[in-house]
């Protein structure tokens, strides 16, 4: 069972709830959090079947997950249950990078936002000089971008 005095899992909690229709819902005695119309994005890890740490999975794409966790497997893990479908696990316990975590999280509520809410979050993350939306294909170069540098941020904070 989580501990909802934990000021790390306050200050995730802060960050996952500020997403455009998130919630919060117990299950299996953790925190979880949704977008409404949509899934699971995220959910925390406290001790979970012994796994004596604090943590949140959060959902990401498999290379990511790949990507993470080769970087540094001592912040990043492969959780139970999920880490098939290519969740993310994030200690929660050991060096924080809170910008990076948001940026983390943010990129799972969009993998389960259906696409209004896509929009909404996208906008309010980044102000765009046109109104046209970005190509798939600029979508994906994006993410891409993205998940190379946080992958280069957790290979240069191992090495520290």
């Amino acid at each position: 069972m989580y501990d909802d005095s934990n000021p790390v899992i306050r200050r995730l909690r802060a960050i996952c709830l500020a997403l455009p229709e998130a919630f919060e819902k117990e299950a299996w005695g953790e925190c979880t959090f949704r977008v409404t119309g949509g899934s699971m994005f995220a959910m925390t890890d406290n001790n979970h079947h012994r796994s004596n740490h604090i943590a949140v999975w959060i959902k990401a794409p498999r290379d990511l997950q790949e990507m993470l966790v080769s970087a540094d497997a001592k912040r990043f893990f492969v959780p139970p249950y999920v880490g098939s479908k290519g969740w993310i696990g994030v200690r929660l316990d050991y060096k924080v990078d809170w910008d990076e975590l948001g940026e983390l999280l943010q990129d799972g509520y969009l993998m389960s936002a259906p696409k209004r809410l896509r929009a909404l979050a996208a906008g309010a993350a980044t102000e765009r000089s046109s109104d046209t939306p970005p190509s798939r294909s600029k979508r994906a170069a994006s993410a891409n971008s993205r998940r190379t540098a946080r992958a280069k941020r957790a290979k240069a904070t191992r090495r520290r």
